[in-house]
């Protein structure tokens, strides 16, 4: 709950500013991050200096502000305990449908695995937890996109740029942005071999997750045939929905 409190409002107003930067992909200018908040620029170049004091924030050499170094282990303590999380929803998942099944999370202009659970086949996928996807052939980073808005899907992609993995990647944004209205028309994704031939995944986002993420289940072809894809999605939305409480009811507590 917010409050008027002069130093509880310093510290929503820094993090503020960091969640500007991390959206616009980990570096802003000051005139950009005045237009994304209502704070006045002395406030905000201020509050700026702080963080860049401390070591949260650096400057670049052309003055724009970049997310800083000390941010690196307070991100790598949150993925483990976000893994810590998802490992036992995860577990579920593999033990229904046999397959491997992992947790990605937006991480600048591409997703990275903060928790995977493999799956008993010999013959099997396997995101290792660290692992970094693009977003526009994966099926958990167009689960990603299509929570997010146009603008900043544009940014993003423009950012990273259209890497054709196999024939079947997504190569152009009208071609992406088909993709994503689909995912947000039947609340998943499908990875169609874009990542490795002969792989085939499925993905769905986490609702109201504190930071944009999704899980997916991904395996060979032969095994994710049309019956699966009727097992999956009920599996998806019910890993993603107690994913989901439970990361609210953390942050709320």
């Amino acid at each position: 709950m917010s409050t008027n409190a002069p130093g509880v409002q310093s510290v929503e107003r820094a993090f503020e500013l960091l969640e500007l930067i991390a959206r616009g992909g980990g570096e802003c200018s000051l005139s950009e991050l005045s237009t994304g908040t209502p704070l006045p620029p002395p406030t905000i170049h201020r509050l700026l200096r702080t963080l860049v004091g401390i070591g949260y924030v650096r400057q670049l050499p052309n003055r724009r502000y970049a997310l800083g170094p000390r941010l690196i282990r307070l991100g790598e303590v949150a993925n483990r305990q976000l893994g810590a999380v998802a490992r036992p929803v995860l577990h579920t998942l593999v033990d229904e449908l046999a397959e491997s099944a992992g947790l990605a999370v937006l991480d600048g202009d591409m997703v990275i695995y903060a928790a995977q659970v493999p799956s008993p086949h010999s013959m099997r996928t396997n995101n290792e937890v660290g692992r970094r996807v693009n977003l526009h052939n994966s099926g958990v980073g167009k689960a990603v996109l299509a929570e997010l808005d146009d603008a900043r899907i544009v940014r993003l992609v423009t950012q990273a740029g259209f890497p054709a993995a196999t024939p079947n990647s997504v190569t152009s944004l009208s071609g992406l942005f088909a993709e994503v209205e689909k995912a947000r028309t039947q609340g998943f994704s499908i990875d169609e071999q874009e990542q490795e031939i002969g792989v085939r995944g499925f993905a769905m986002a986490v609702p109201g997750a504190p930071t944009p993420m999704a899980v997916g289940v991904s395996g060979p072809l032969s095994r994710l045939d049309a019956d699966f894809a009727d097992r999956v999605v009920p599996a998806l939305a019910r890993a993603t929905a107690t994913l989901s409480e439970a990361l609210i009811g953390a942050r709320e507590a």
